[in-house]
This record gives C-alpha cells, sequence and structure tokens, in this order.
C-alpha cells in the first residue's frame, strides 16, 4: 500500500498515544519527527520532554519508563526502540518494511504520494488575476507558480479543486490606456498583426497615459472622465477599443498559460463584479460602511482592527480606514472584491474555502476587506483565506509597469531559455530535441526558484545559479530524473523486477527519504508550503546521486540488481510527482 509509510507513523502515534494514557496523560499531544542523523533512528518523539513535568519525573527518566511500556506491546514494524539525549525516544524501522515498501512503489500505478486526508472537500483557488492592456509580468508568474503549486498540493490530498482567475478588465489603468490609444489610432495594430505585437502596443499604451496622467492635469482629468465613460458604457468609440484591447490581453494571456501548464476553471471578471460589490456596500451604510465627504469608506478600526502607528498619511484617518465608493461614485478595488467573493460562494455554495493569491502588498488591504466580508455573511467571510507572497527581484530592483521598465514573463522565460540553449549547444541533440528541453528546464529553472522558499518571502533571481545542473536548482531536480529514467531503460525495467526481487540486509537513507514523500506532501499542504516538497526533493536528489555513484544498479551477475532497479524506479516516481507539485516537468534528455 502506498500509504505504508505513513501507516508506519500512524501506528507509532498510536501505540505511544496508548502508553501516555497508561500513565495518566488525559489527552496526550507530541511530535514525532525525522532524525537529522539518520543513525539515531527513522522517527524521534518529544513526549518525555513534554509531559515530565505534569508527571513530576525527569524527562530521560520518563523515556525509559515510556519505551519499558512501549516495548510490551511493540509494532511488529519497529526493529529497535532507545533513549538518547535528554529524553528523545528514537525508533528504528525494520530495513525489510523499507526495501518491501519500495518494491511496491516500483510496480505500482505511478501515483505515490497521494492521499486522502481532504476527500471531500471543496475548495476555490484565485491565482494569477493579470491586468488586461497591461503585459504579463514577473509578478503574475510568480502568482501563478505558487497558485499553480498550491492547487496540485491541494489535489494530491484528495481536495475538489476549482482554480479561478479574477483579470482585472475595468479601471484608471484601462482608461488610461484608450487615452493614449485614441491619440494613436493610425498605429494600432490590424487584425493580421501578431499577439505579441497587438499586447506590445497595448503596453506602450499603458506607459504613455500613466505618464500623461502624473505629469499633465488636462490630460488627468480627461482620463478620469474617460474611466467614468469605461464604467457607463456610454460612447461607442470607447467601447470598441476597449472590445478590441481586451480580446487581445485575454488571447495573450491563454497562450501564456498554456505554457505555464495551468488551466482555469472559469474566470471572474472585474468589470462583472463591480456592480455587485456596489449593491453589496450601498445595502450596508450605516450597518457596515458609512458615509464620508461624498464617499463611502469602511473604519475597519471600529471593528477590531487596530489602527496605524506607522506615521503613513493614511495615520489620521487609520491604516484601516479604507473607501469603497469614491467621491465620483465609482467603486474602488474594495468594492469590486466584495462583488467577487460574495459571487464565488452563490457560484460554488459548496465550497469549504476559498483562498485567494496576491502579492504581499495586499496584506492589509485584504485584512480590511475580509473583516467587511464577515460582518456581512460570516460563511463568506470566515472561509476566505489570503495568502500574500513576496516579489521577484533583481539586482535593480523592484520592476514598474508604471515606467515601462517591466520585465515581462515571456524576456524573463526568453532570457532562461537561451542560457540553457547555450549550456547544451554542444550535444548530441537535434534542434527540436534541444528547444524542447529549453523550454520545460527553463520554466523549471523559474519555477524552483520561487518556490524553493517560505511564499511570504522576495526572491532574489539568479539567472546563471538558476539553470545549473548541479546543486540548489531546478534543472538539477530534472537532470537527476533524466538519469534515473536513462538506468531504467538501459537495465530493461518492467515491473517484474519489483515483484519478487531479492531483498537488501540493510537499507539506505535512500529508501528512507522515498518512504517520507506522503508525510512531506501532507506537511506541504497542511503549512500551505511548497518550499518543503522543495527542500525534500533537493535531499533526495543528492541522495540518489550518492546511492549511484556508490552502487552498480544494473548487473548480470549482482543478485541485487533487480531490486536496485526497482529503488531507482521509486526514486523516479518519487522525483517526477514531486517535481510535479511545483509545476516542473521532466524532459526526456538534458
Amino acid at each position: 500500500c502506498y500509504n505504508r509509510a505513513m501507516n508506519m507513523k500512524k501506528e507509532l502515534e498510536i501505540a505511544v498515544d496508548k502508553v501516555l494514557k497508561g500513565l495518566g496523560i488525559t489527552k496526550p499531544s507530541f511530535r514525532l519527527e525525522y532524525p537529522e542523523n539518520p543513525e539515531h533512528g527513522d522517527f524521534s518523539c518529544n513526549a518525555a520532554m513534554v509531559y515530565a513535568k505534569e508527571l513530576k519525573l525527569a524527562p530521560k527518566i520518563l523515556a525509559e519508563k515510556i519505551v519499558a511500556e512501549f516495548n510490551k506491546g511493540i509494532p511488529s514494524h519497529i526493529d529497535a526502540v532507545s533513549v538518547a539525549g535528554p529524553g528523545f525516544i528514537n525508533f528504528k524501522i525494520k530495513a525489510r518494511v523499507f526495501a518491501e515498501y519500495i518494491t511496491t512503489i516500483a510496480a505500482g500505478d505511478g501515483e505515490y504520494g497521494w492521499g486522502t486526508r481532504d476527500a471531500g472537500q471543496n475548495i476555490l483557488i484565485e491565482y494569477t488575476d493579470p491586468n488586461i492592456f497591461k503585459v504579463f509580468h514577473i509578478g503574475h508568474l510568480m502568482s501563478n507558480s505558487i497558485g499553480e503549486s498550491l492547487s496540485r498540493l491541494l489535489q494530491a490530498t484528495g481536495t475538489n479543486v476549482t482554480r479561478l482567475c479574477y483579470p482585472s478588465d475595468i479601471g484608471l489603468h484601462i482608461a488610461k490606456s484608450i487615452w493614449a490609444m485614441k491619440m494613436h489610432v493610425a498605429d494600432i495594430p490590424t487584425e493580421d498583426s501578431s499577439i505579441q505585437e497587438k499586447t506590445d502596443f497595448l503596453g506602450k499604451m499603458y506607459v504613455e497615459g500613466t505618464r500623461s496622467y502624473d505629469e499633465n492635469p488636462e490630460a488627468k482629468s480627461a482620463i478620469d472622465a474617460l474611466n467614468k465613460v469605461l464604467y457607463e458604457k456610454s460612447d461607442q468609440h470607447v467601447n470598441e477599443l476597449y472590445a478590441k484591447g481586451r480580446e487581445w490581453s485575454l488571447a495573450h494571456f491563454e497562450l501564456l498559460y498554456k505554457t505555464l501548464g495551468t488551466k482555469f476553471d472559469a474566470y471572474l471578471f472585474e468589470s462583472d463584479m463591480a456592480p455587485i460589490g456596489m449593491n453589496i456596500v450601498r445595502a450596508h451604510i450605516g450597518k457596515v460602511f458609512q458615509e464620508s465627504e461624498g464617499a463611502i469608506i469602511f473604519k475597519g478600526e471600529d471593528h477590531g482592527l487596530p489602527p496605524s502607528g506607522d506615521g503613513s498619511a493614511r495615520k489620521a484617518r487609520g491604516l484601516h480606514t479604507r473607501v469603497f465608493i469614491n467621491s465620483h461614485g465609482l467603486p474602488t478595488y474594495e468594492t469590486k472584491e466584495m462583488g467577487l467573493n460574495m459571487t464565488k460562494f452563490k457560484q460554488y455554495p459548496q465550497t469549504d474555502q476559498s483562498i485567494v493569491i496576491t502579492a504581499n502588498e495586499q496584506n492589509d488591504y485584504f485584512r480590511v476587506v475580509l473583516k467587511a466580508l464577515s460582518l456581512i455573511d460570516e460563511n463568506v467571510g470566515t472561509k476566505t483565506k489570503h495568502i500574500g507572497h513576496g516579489m521577484l527581484r533583481f539586482a535593480s530592483g523592484k520592476m514598474s509597469s508604471r515606467t515601462g521598465k517591466v520585465i515581462t514573463a515571456e524576456a524573463l522565460l526568453s532570457d532562461i531559455r537561451g542560457l540553457v540553449m547555450e549550456k547544451i549547444a554542444d550535444r548530441e541533440l537535434s534542434d527540436t530535441e534541444k528547444e524542447e528541453i529549453a523550454e520545460i528546464v527553463a520554466l523549471g529553472a523559474i519555477r524552483y526558484t520561487i518556490l524553493r522558499q517560505s511564499i511570504g518571502g522576495d526572491v532574489i533571481f539568479d539567472s546563471a545559479a538558476s539553470i545549473s545542473f548541479e546543486g540548489d536548482s531546478g534543472p538539477y531536480l530534472q537532470y537527476a530524473a533524466v538519469r534515473a529514467n536513462s538506468i531504467l531503460e538501459k537495465g530493461r525495467f518492467t515491473p517484474k523486477h519489483a515483484k519478487s526481487p531479492v531483498l537488501p540486509e540493510q537499507v539506505t537513507l535512500l529508501e528512507r527519504l522515498i518512504s517520507r514523500f506522503p508525510d512531506i506532501v501532507e506537511r506541504a499542504r497542511v503549512e500551505y508550503a511548497p518550499q518543503a516538497v522543495a527542500n525534500y526533493l533537493i535531499a533526495l536528489a543528492a541522495e540518489f546521486n550518492s546511492y549511484y555513484a556508490s552502487h552498480q544498479i544494473i548487473s548480470n551477475t549482482d543478485p541485487l540488481s533487480s531490486y536496485r532497479l526497482a529503488l531507482t524506479q521509486a526514486f523516479l516516481t518519487t522525483m517526477k510527482n514531486g517535481l510535479w507539485l511545483l509545476g516542473i516537468s521532466v524532459p526526456k534528455k538534458m
């Protein structure tokens, strides 16, 4: 059974729990962890330190007492139990248990690591959320990488996942772009132009419109008026320019999603959410919202959110006081967000949780929105979870689409693809093979760099390090998988190799690491931590490479050859599944 390693842990937890209850602990709570030094055992327990004071015993004395009781009904898969240090209890699993587990994985259907922890749960996850009329930049790429990985982790534990995207298709940024388009009607690309030409033009228009809005009072006034016209849809020419740009942007995004391996189940557009949000806000004036100087605001401080203490311009009115409908009668992002989240639960009434992925610059903004939501509909407010991520940064600092110095997702992918092509230029591969490898490896390099650390922190991108075939990188993991696949092809591995092989008397750290995968997947899902998978895979790849260097896997005379091929297959299955969780594919060759 694929979950045998998980069962090892569960059986241990049950056995230790039973012992602690026998010693008088009503509701035991302790941790089983993997020791850093494998010589100490396969699992380590801190129960003696946790309950020493309550039972009025020294931790080491209590640990020895727990071991003595444990040994009276020791589970069949336990080889030895010992006490270490100040009172840690270490458990060693029988080598044969690991070896048999490996053969089960090797002979299986490839779905190793997937569990049923969240079976029956329905979770919505919204991510990427690009802006039409603007470029798809590396911030969107970061959101997409995180959102896609979290979606796959949810799926791996049995969740029914609905992927949602919330493109911004209304607002001041579009008014700026269309204002500039009206100045350059003769330069608008024809329908025969490529998608790239069309979206490049839109990007230039946004930059020009933004510059004029910031520097020219007359242009600012005209763009503000145009923004209102966009909401009202009262000008035919403006509507036509808007429809054209919207169509181009969405077509461009679809091409990028295909490259990124993301397929959204539904799109919820900002323009559709605006009127819904307006109705919600207006219906709750006096209860949740209040009027102020012609605008409608939400005073978060009145509902338990702390006031600002940062000395910013918002200090006078409080960090958590926000405008939901401005003095021009137009909805802000907050109001559209209200409409969006209420709509999600209306369209998907069986939702158990709704997750929203954005840059962490919006953390405070979401605290206010979720507080307002919970006051209007507690079900929606409490079941909506916001996860903020850091920025993808380079030596020049944070990107900016306002100045035109934005780094697009395509530009980054193209640059890394080019570096990979240089790296494999002298290899005996066809041009088509090289292009395919470069595409897969480039995306893997970027995705791994984004996902190898905790979601909330900024990521400093180093192009050369990202494509290294050695060390802490996506290509290093892909290369280990390709090597394993090559060995299996050379050894002509078939499931029969895993059915009744001669098993080794001792196992290595490689078998132990492979057995931990289901536990790693579950922890990564519970903690919303793709980095747990990334860090695990680096350790796994390093151990496989070490095993490969010290063992002859293919042999016509060694009786352990079939087992070693099975172990290689188990490694490959684990590595491919782990990379899939990160949104990374494995090329056929490297």
